[in-house]
């Protein structure tokens, strides 16, 4: 076979910008320029459809597949190629990030600024990712967890506590212990009261710092030193009353276990917190938006998900003690109560296809979806009467049926968050279902009661989307500035409020700014 004739001369000058031969061969092997490369763009006819030399008689060159750029040639070389090399990812900068690839981002039409709040946006994502894990716990340990639950029942656990250490409206919660990976674990056993039960819902809900987690179910007996209050008998460990009430064979319960275990409800917190609204009523009604808030980011969860919760009331709404203390709380020796525990939702039903029929008249809308819990519809309607609830204002049923003039009880002013409560409790309580504010923007009402923008921003200037934006890139820098300041204390941790915090402003828009606020001071 004839040989493959020499490459052009203009080929070879073109190839003096080439590494020296000794450059490249550590790499490759081969000192010689490759056909195909980023450098070449004159075909080579000969090379084509089979023709020309045998592949045993071919050099080198034209043997290897065409490499990249990166993959054949070094990083000097890298500068003088008229292909750019795509420029990182904000999310995957770094303060170690070479200064190569930073003057690329420079260079971009966003500039420095954008390079900044791009950082900072992915910044407060890794910081509420990472606070969220601290929160659940790993995704990756909960499973392998779940599976060594399954096929355990009452003789693998051991009851800590033959009192319930919490009594919702549906069940019953005991505190047992776990031998897991050579440490002990604690978690909740829930024994559902008769006639509630929505194990099957449950079973497939999801991760959510505001839903109550599943570990595993199994049916069994009970123990015989559990106790069961309101059940007649139970109180008693001797043989011949637990049999009289109970008799044989006894009945058969199925139980589930919960990650978390619960002190309390929120029925027993608002109970509880007379005197704290008294005499710290800025501390406590912002404990109530918070508790508010993780209410109304699980709901949202489960509507995504078709599910509503099944008593949206406040004796089924479950308070659990967060692992650390807020920031704002840590170093301060306060009383019980003062500190904000983690809100779940604990009961659940599958929505049905077929909505409830609308209704012939508002007033009958009204009274129907604040009498009947188990709509969809009826979650508004519930989170308002739960705000005069947790604010110890008398809201019950025949008390709001008896305002027909429109008027719902008088919320005092009590701090700066009293007059946004009365007003998110409002359109929340409308009696016409389209003026009605939403779930999710209920949600957002809370966040800028917690965080701003508060209404004397625009007390000097006109409100505007460049306003709020504005706002809006200097509160994040500020956050992360604090992060950055208590993470030099003394082993300090971001808490449950920080992580809410950090979850508004990660997702937040001037957009969604202007049009909470809108609704929110108008």
């Amino acid at each position: 076979d004839p040989q493959p004739p020499p490459l052009p001369k203009k080929q070879l000058q073109r190839a003096e910008s080439l590494p020296e031969p000794g450059s490249s061969r550590g790499c490759h092997g081969n000192p010689e320029p490759r056909a195909g490369s980023v450098f070449y763009s004159v075909p080579l006819p000969h090379l084509q459809h089979g023709e020309g030399a045998a592949p045993q008689d071919r050099p080198s060159w034209a043997l290897k597949k065409p490499l990249t750029k990166s993959q054949s040639l070094g990083e000097p070389l890298a500068q003088s190629s008229p292909q750019k090399a795509p420029s990182p990812s904000l999310k995957e900068l770094t303060f170690g990030t070479a200064d190569g690839e930073l003057g690329q981002l420079l260079e971009s039409p966003a500039g420095v600024c954008g390079v900044v709040l791009g950082c900072q946006e992915a910044s407060l994502a890794r910081l509420s990712a990472h606070m969220q894990e601290e929160l659940v716990g790993p995704e990756e340990r909960q499973q392998l967890l779940e599976v060594e639950l399954a096929g355990k029942r009452w003789a693998a656990l051991r009851v800590l506590d033959p009192q319930p250490c919490c009594q919702s409206g549906d069940a019953w919660y005991f505190r047992v212990g776990f031998t897991f990976e050579h440490s002990q674990l604690q978690f909740a056993a829930k024994v559902p009261k008769p006639c509630c039960s929505s194990l099957g819902v449950q079973s497939s809900l999801g991760t959510h710092c505001s839903i109550q987690r599943l570990l595993g179910r199994f049916t069994d007996r009970l123990p015989r030193e559990l106790v069961l209050p309101g059940i007649p008998g139970k109180q008693s460990q001797g043989p011949c009353r637990e049999e009289a009430a109970c008799p044989a064979p006894q009945p058969v319960l199925q139980v589930l276990l919960c990650a978390e275990v619960p002190q309390q409800t929120l029925a027993d917190f608002v109970k509880g917190s007379h005197a704290l609204h008294r005499t710290s009523p800025g501390h406590y009604e912002r404990l109530g938006c918070l508790l508010l808030l993780q209410l109304c980011m699980g709901l949202e969860h489960l509507h995504g998900q078709n599910v509503a919760q099944g008593d949206l009331c406040p004796e089924n709404l479950l308070l659990v003690q967060c692992p650390c203390p807020s920031w704002s709380q840590q170093g301060q020796k306060e009383p019980l109560g003062l500190s904000l525990p983690r809100l779940l939702i604990s009961s659940f039903f599958k929505v049905q296809e077929k909505q409830r029929s609308h209704s012939s008249s508002q007033e009958q809308d009204w009274s129907q979806g604040l009498a009947a819990p188990s709509p969809p519809a009826a979650a508004e309607l519930n989170v308002g009467r739960l705000i005069y609830q947790i604010l110890h204002v008398d809201i019950s049923l025949e008390n709001i049926l008896g305002f027909r003039s429109k008027r719902l009880p008088e919320i005092p002013s009590l701090s700066i968050y009293s007059a946004g409560l009365k007003r998110l409790a409002t359109l929340l309580l409308h009696r016409d279902p389209q003026q009605r504010v939403s779930i999710e923007q209920a949600r957002g009402i809370l966040q800028v009661l917690l965080w701003g923008p508060r209404q004397e921003l625009f007390a000097r200037s006109r409100k505007s989307l460049a306003l709020l934006q504005s706002w809006l890139q200097v509160k994040r820098a500020l956050l992360l500035l604090r992060f950055a300041e208590n993470s030099a204390g003394p082993r300090l941790s971001p808490g449950l409020e920080e992580w809410l915090c950090c979850q508004y402003f990660q997702g937040v828009t001037e957009h969604t700014l202007y049009r909470v606020t809108q609704v929110l001071y108008a």
